[in-house]
């Protein structure tokens, strides 16, 4: 992966350097905005229960039906229904119907990806 770097932002755009990124990856075509950022924090802020990211976890296999997630986790369904429902109000997972049953799945890949980085990153830590 090659790396591009930048020069520093003109001083006068101060709201623009308080997003400053200097490295960036060839496939960042465009330049990041204060809004994509603010999205991402949503995104991150979605995903800082320990429980939420257990279950995006579980998920990323394929989808699962509740009671599979609660059986795995030893968790009430009550609590992995409250975080799943956190979870599909920031658009990080989508729940479908078969009978009397909700299957849940993660709406792509991208979240996995975020969530096992971090979570093999946390192990390297220790």
């Amino acid at each position: 992966m090659s790396e591009v770097r930048r020069t520093a932002p003109a001083q006068a755009d101060v709201h623009r350097a308080r997003y400053f990124c200097e490295v960036r990856t060839e496939t960042e075509v465009e330049e990041s905005t204060p809004a994509d950022y603010e999205a991402a924090g949503e995104l991150l802020r979605a995903l800082s229960a320990p429980l939420r990211i257990a279950i995006v976890m579980e998920l990323a296999p394929g989808p699962k039906f509740v009671h599979e997630i609660v059986e795995v986790l030893g968790v009430t369904q009550p609590l992995v229904s409250q975080h799943l429902r956190v979870l599909r109000g920031a658009g990080i997972v989508r729940g479908t119907r078969s009978g009397r049953e909700i299957s849940y799945s993660l709406i792509d890949d991208h979240i996995a990806h975020i969530v096992t980085d971090a979570v093999n990153h946390a192990r390297e830590e220790r």
